[in-house]
């Protein structure tokens, strides 16, 4: 299963990396906002949106590149390893 984290903390990427990891999954994690994103998302099978540390634009830009290829979208207010954790034994399960 492939993986989209849009927003989040800078620090915390290697944490989620590992979780997904644990949930045997491939993740692309963007805490910032490059300027091709719309190019770099691919065709996740999960996208998770932590909507408190990311911005309008970004998020707008990520779910509608999911959307074309029929992704889930998860958006969570919170951007903790414990939060994404529960996303993906909801959706690995």
């Amino acid at each position: 299963m492939s993986v989209v984290i849009v927003g989040g903390h800078d620090r915390m990427v290697c944490q989620y990396k590992k979780i997904c990891k644990d949930y045997h999954c491939k993740a692309k994690i963007f805490t910032q906002m490059p300027g091709n994103l719309k190019n770099m998302i691919g065709k996740p099978d999960l996208l998770v949106l932590f909507t408190n540390t990311v911005s309008h634009k970004m998020a707008k830009c990520a779910v509608d590149e999911a959307e074309k290829c029929n992704a889930d979208i998860v958006r969570c207010h919170t951007s903790s390893g414990a939060a994404l954790d529960k996303i993906l034994e909801k959706a690995c399960c």
